[in-house]
C-alpha cells in the first residue's frame, strides 16, 4: 500500500537499487570486461531516468520557456541529468560511474528505510544497520562524491588528448562543474574547491617548496578562481 501511493517515489527507488545493481558489476567486473561496459552504459541510462523522474517531480509543469531552462538548471536532478548525458557513450571511465553509484545507493537507503518504517518499526534489524552506517557516512560520502566531481575535469582533457574522449566533452563538463559549484542544496563541491585551495596554498609556502612550483600552483589557484561563477 505504501509503495503503491507513492508510485513516483517507487519508480525512483526502484531505478536507484537498479543503478547501483549495474554500477557495481562495472567496478566489480565479475561476468567479464565486455559485459561490463555494457553495465556502465545501463548504469548512467537508470540514472538519467532517476534524474528526469526527480526532475518532473520538482517541476511537474514542462514549458518551452527560456524561465523554465533557467529553473531546471538550478535542481540537482538536471545536473545528473547533464552528467549521464555526457558520460554515457564516451569511453568507459570508473572515476564517472562512483558519483553516480554513491549518490544513488544514498537515495535508495533513505527510501528503503521509509519502506521497512512503513512495513513494521523492527523488520529486518541487519539491513536497518547497514542503512544507519551509510547514513552516519553521509557526510564522507557527499565529500567523496564533490572530489570525483572535480578530478573528473582534468580527467576529461586528458582523455580528450588521449584519444578517449569528445572535443565538446571538456567543455560540456566545464559547465555541469559550474552548475554543481553553483548548486543551492549541494554544497560540497564549493567547500572542496575551498578546501583542496587552502591545503595546495599551505604545501606550497613551504620554504623546501620550490620557487617554480610555487609560481605554477599559484597561476592555476587565479586561472581556476576565475573561472568559478559567482554565487548568490
Amino acid at each position: 500500500q505504501f509503495l503503491m501511493a507513492n508510485k513516483l517515489d517507487t519508480a525512483m527507488w526502484i531505478s536507484r537499487l537498479f543503478t547501483v545493481y549495474c554500477s557495481a558489476l562495472f567496478v566489480l567486473p565479475l561476468l567479464g570486461l565486455h559485459e561490463a561496459a555494457s553495465f556502465y552504459q545501463r548504469a548512467l541510462l537508470a540514472n538519467a531516468l532517476t534524474s528526469a523522474l526527480r526532475l518532473h517531480q520538482r517541476l511537474p509543469h514542462f514549458q518551452l520557456s527560456r524561465a523554465f531552462l533557467a529553473q531546471a538548471l538550478l535542481e540537482d536532478s538536471c545536473h545528473y541529468l547533464l552528467y549521464s548525458l555526457i558520460f554515457v557513450n564516451s569511453y568507459p571511465v570508473t572515476m564517472s560511474i562512483f558519483p553516480v553509484l554513491l549518490f544513488s545507493l544514498l537515495h535508495a537507503a533513505t527510501y528503503t528505510k521509509k519502506v521497512l518504517d512503513a512495513r513494521s518499526s523492527n523488520s529486518l534489524p541487519f539491513l536497518r544497520n547497514i542503512l544507519e552506517k551509510l547514513s552516519a557516512n553521509q557526510q564522507n560520502i557527499l565529500k567523496f562524491i564533490a572530489c570525483n566531481e572535480i578530478f573528473l575535469m582534468p580527467a576529461t582533457v586528458f582523455m580528450l588528448f588521449s584519444g578517449q574522449g569528445s572535443l565538446l566533452q571538456p567543455f560540456i563538463y566545464y559547465r555541469f562543474l559550474t552548475l554543481r559549484y553553483s548548486s543551492r542544496r549541494n554544497p560540497y563541491c564549493r567547500t572542496l574547491f575551498t578546501e583542496l585551495r587552502i591545503v595546495v596554498e599551505h604545501l606550497i609556502m613551504k620554504p623546501s617548496c620550490p620557487v617554480f612550483v610555487r609560481r605554477l600552483c599559484l597561476s592555476s589557484i587565479s586561472f581556476i578562481s576565475r573561472l568559478a561563477p559567482t554565487v548568490a
